[in-house]
């Protein structure tokens, strides 16, 4: 008997993997039969532009052998990278397209690529509104199924942490920048925590902490005030989201991209989104808005894992098998 959904998935980092198996539970909830093809782990390269190429071709060989084992009624491919190669047309599962994340020589055969495949997909199922924004015009129909989120338990202890940022790409989630405003925010007795490094730095106020597991990670969300951090993009931001669940108060950067959590936090506190992290910090930890976790609770109900399986449900899965 023929399967009703293959997802054809890369799970190159933990987010994506992350939001493939939160899709395949979704639709096998909604009552539909998921195969799940992952491409063969890919060699490192030292461009994007092969990297993409590397793993576009790997999620094209796994998407042959899925379609050729599974026969399935609908193929969804999870990423737009995923999709670059692809051997037949696929609804599209996405954070944030390559327009958006690969800008100059980093997306020279991507973009034009992506644009083929987005206006070809018969679906589109971007994380975010702002994910759909930037892949532009397209001309198929698209449904906002959002990375579920929700309070990992255990709230009402003491949060002697008063920092919290997540660094596992430095760089990328502009470690720099929350050091320099840490240095000038901080007070001798505080800490911020910076949890996905291993840097043997000493510094002060500063406690190194290797990537966790992610029920380490999210207790550790729990014992925090403040969960801060300054994104050169953000292609959606699934820490912050969950940091905003489990009772901190989110200190960012006006980041670029389709930074879910962004409009979140602007809306709960506007003085907690800053270019200047430093005054911002002090505000969270001095003067943090009355109701700041409750309104947080509130604004993240979209996010909530019921309201995702709903939008699977009602929405997504009648549109995938007709």
């Amino acid at each position: 008997m023929a399967t009703d959904v293959l997802l054809v998935t890369l799970g190159t980092t933990a987010g994506l993997r992350a939001a493939e198996e939160q899709l395949a539970g979704s639709l096998r909830r909604a009552g539909a039969s998921v195969a799940v093809a992952r491409a063969a782990p890919a060699r490192a390269v030292r461009t994007f532009a092969l990297t993409d190429l590397v793993q576009a071709r790997a999620a094209r060989a796994a998407a042959r052998r899925g379609l050729a084992e599974h026969r399935p009624r609908a193929l969804v491919y999870a990423s737009t990278t995923a999709a670059l190669l692809w051997p037949a047309p696929g609804a599209i599962h996405f954070d944030a397209p390559a327009a958006g994340n690969r800008p100059g020589r980093h997306g020279a055969w991507q973009r034009p690529v992506e644009r083929r495949r987005l206006r070809a997909a018969p679906l589109l199922l971007p994380w975010s509104t702002g994910g759909l924004a930037e892949a532009g015009d397209v001309e198929g129909a698209a449904i906002v199924v959002p990375f579920a989120v929700e309070s990992s338990g255990g709230s009402g202890g003491e949060r002697e942490v008063a920092a919290v940022t997540y660094a596992a790409d430095a760089r990328k989630k502009g470690l720099d920048r929350v050091l320099e405003a840490w240095d000038r925010a901080r007070r001798p007795d505080e800490t911020l925590v910076v949890a996905g490094h291993e840097r043997e730095e000493r510094r002060q106020g500063v406690r190194w902490q290797p990537l966790s597991a992610p029920a380490e990670f999210r207790a550790l969300l729990r014992r925090a005030r403040v969960y801060v951090t300054a994104p050169r993009r953000e292609d959606y931001g699934i820490t912050q989201l969950e940091a905003l669940a489990d009772g901190c108060r989110l200190v960012t950067t006006p980041s670029p991209g389709p930074y879910a959590a962004l409009a979140i936090a602007r809306e709960l506190d506007p003085r907690l989104v800053a270019d200047d992290l430093a005054p911002a910090l002090r505000t969270a930890l001095d003067d943090p808005s009355p109701g700041y976790s409750e309104r947080a609770a509130t604004a993240l109900a979209p996010f909530a894992p019921e309201a995702v399986d709903a939008v699977v449900a009602e929405r997504v899965l009648p549109a995938l098998l007709g």
